[in-house]
């Protein structure tokens, strides 16, 4: 069930039911969304290397995520194109975005940092769920295998950015920290009518 992953992942608010059906006819949109969503997963972690480069610890664990992702992308891209279909022009994130009109402006960058990864947190988590989701539901049995698999590999991903904003934050701050960017979700989410050409 959707419940028991939100609880391991700590989201606050599970998918409206209908994204997966909406999702599952809208098979090229998603699998386009999905392809652009692990592209800017690649880039968002080479941001932060560039941005960050003095921390030695978040260079050696973002530094193969980007490889990752980027292998992610190009194998969602090859069942996009193996299916007939096109990658398209980029579409806009209205979760990504919404949430990130809430990383505070006023601080330093050293404080920006935890909630800049927290971000990453979040998003990897919510992926991870839809993810699950698209796994037990669709009718495709190919598919729901192709997602079973970036479901765990977003699970470690979320835990990865959850461990490095501890490392250097301390866990007492993340939790607070953390909390607040779940209440925030919840509130992006409400303002956001389910779209089966998203995944997020």
């Amino acid at each position: 069930m959707p419940e028991q992953i939100n609880t391991t992942l700590g989201l606050k608010l599970p998918t409206d039911p209908r994204w997966v059906n909406l999702a599952a006819v809208s098979e090229a949109d998603i699998l386009a969304d999905h392809a652009f969503c692990e592209q800017k997963a690649a880039t968002q972690c080479i941001s932060l290397i560039q941005m960050y480069g003095e921390k030695t610890e978040l260079v050696n664990r973002l530094a193969p995520i980007v490889t990752e992702e980027w292998g992610h992308f190009r194998l969602v891209l090859w069942e996009l194109q193996k299916r007939g279909y096109s990658l398209g022009k980029q579409r806009k994130d209205e979760y990504v975005n919404g949430l990130m009109e809430h990383i505070p402006k006023a601080i330093s960058p050293a404080d920006k940092l935890l909630h800049k990864l927290l971000l990453c947190a979040l998003i990897e988590a919510r992926s991870c769920e839809r993810f699950r989701i698209l796994s037990l539901h669709l009718a495709d049995e190919y598919l729901r295998n192709f997602y079973h698999k970036f479901m765990v590999a977003e699970a470690g991903h979320y835990r990865l950015f959850i461990e490095l904003a501890e490392h250097y934050y301390g866990e007492e701050q993340v939790n607070a920290a953390w909390e607040q960017w779940l209440a925030i979700e919840v509130k992006v989410l409400a303002g956001l009518a389910p779209r089966g050409d998203r995944m997020h």
